[in-house]
């Protein structure tokens, strides 16, 4: 899935901290139309709560590098599944039981019905 082309460098940033991280099961999802509160999502997996907390630390590491503001974290503590608020784009980091269990990318990637898409 594309995501909206003002959102591409930051995406490249985020996708090169999360391949850096060992990051597995990447999957960027556009939010174009589909929400106003960003313009893509990016859903990753991490082996274990301490490999999810590394690759979080990676990316908020490569966003701060290239001087993101206002970048907001949840979910550090248990490292289950840690989000990565960073404006136009938003990243979830799961564990993989986690992320199977919330399934976030088919709630998300899915053709909204016809009635919320106003037809």
């Amino acid at each position: 899935m594309q995501a909206a082309p003002a959102a591409g460098p930051l995406i490249a940033t985020i996708l090169t901290a999360l391949d850096d991280a060992k990051a597995e099961d990447i999957v960027t999802i556009d939010l174009a139309g589909k929400s106003s509160i960003a313009d893509a999502m990016i859903v990753a997996t991490g082996r274990a709560d301490r490999h999810v907390g590394a690759i979080a630390d990676r990316v908020v590491k490569a966003l701060k590098d290239k001087h993101v503001s206002g970048v907001h974290i949840e979910g550090e503590q248990t490292c289950e599944w840690v989000l990565i608020d960073a404006g136009d784009v938003i990243v979830h980091v799961f564990k993989p039981e986690t992320r199977s269990f919330y399934n976030i990318e088919k709630l998300w990637s899915a053709d909204r019905p016809k009635e919320l898409r106003g037809e």
